[in-house]
């Protein structure tokens, strides 16, 4: 399969033979993913926690844990490398992408984000089950692609030249006339930066938007599609939306900025651009 992307019809079909994750996340006093995976999710799906998979000695939200760790806290969720994963949330798109992304840093060969998400899969009234999931515990490895991540002096490097960074947060908000939800934070964006937000990706029902649709709203940006892209945004969730986006358009690892705007709008020593 050469799109990121599978059908609920799909996985109805393979059920049982596939790995299916719920990475449900919400924004922070927006809800709690574990009792939206609890109240109902797909058959054998297990809770990707993106908050608790993270490195918790860092004062940036849900960065990349080292690998040995993200191994130890995947291999308890029962998730191998043997078999395909396909993650999914609530919303229809949003942070599922993360939890792809994610896996595929930590060396997962065949990742794929369910279309439309529980939404959809509702929507059909396909079965649900209830409850905390009883995972079976796996030995897993570490492994890590670090060509799919980027860190603060490598996104420096990006935008005196090397890529193109693309923000994936609302325009409001990439131009600084809308606060950071985040406290501390400056408004505004990386200088020389394009801003394609993940919204306008997503269509009404929860899937992701056509091919036609999605390669219009990247060069209405003014971004080149033959080019590197390294996708960014508030705290490297929904930047994960733009990289699932590019993979659809053939555009395959489009690398994250982990810490995003969360680190690079509270630093002191990073450049703040505003309007557009």
């Amino acid at each position: 399969m050469t799109s990121p992307l599978v059908s609920t019809e799909w996985l109805a079909a393979r059920l049982g033979e596939v790995q299916v994750v719920d990475a449900t996340w919400f924004m922070p006093g927006e809800g709690v993913g574990r009792e939206s995976y609890e109240a109902g999710h797909i058959p054998g799906a297990v809770f990707f926690d993106i908050d608790d998979l993270s490195d918790k000695a860092v004062d940036l939200p849900h960065m990349l844990p080292a690998p040995a760790a993200f191994a130890e806290a995947a291999g308890a969720l029962g998730l191998t490398r043997e078999r395909p994963v396909v993650v999914y949330d609530a919303h229809g798109i949003f942070s599922a992408p993360r939890a792809w992304w994610t896996l595929r840093v930590m060396g997962f060969p065949e990742v794929f984000v369910l279309d439309g998400g529980l939404k959809t899969w509702r929507a059909e009234a396909r079965p649900v089950e209830t409850g905390p999931g009883a995972p079976r515990p796996a030995a897993l490895e570490p492994a890590f692609r670090p060509e799919l991540v980027r860190d603060v002096e490598q996104v420096r490097d990006a935008l005196a030249g090397a890529a193109q960074v693309v923000d994936a947060r609302a325009a409001a908000r990439f131009r600084g006339e809308a606060p950071e939800p985040r406290a501390g934070l400056r408004s505004g964006h990386m200088p020389g930066a394009r801003n394609v937000p993940w919204s306008g990706l997503v269509a009404a029902d929860g899937t992701l938007k056509p091919s036609g649709e999605l390669r219009q709203a990247f060069t209405a940006a003014g971004v080149d599609l033959n080019r590197p892209v390294v996708t960014t945004c508030g705290s490297g969730v929904s930047a994960a939306i733009l990289s699932l986006a590019l993979t659809q358009l053939g555009c395959a690892d489009a690398p994250v900025y982990d810490g995003s705007w969360a680190e690079w709008g509270g630093r002191a020593d990073t450049p703040v651009a505003t309007g557009d």
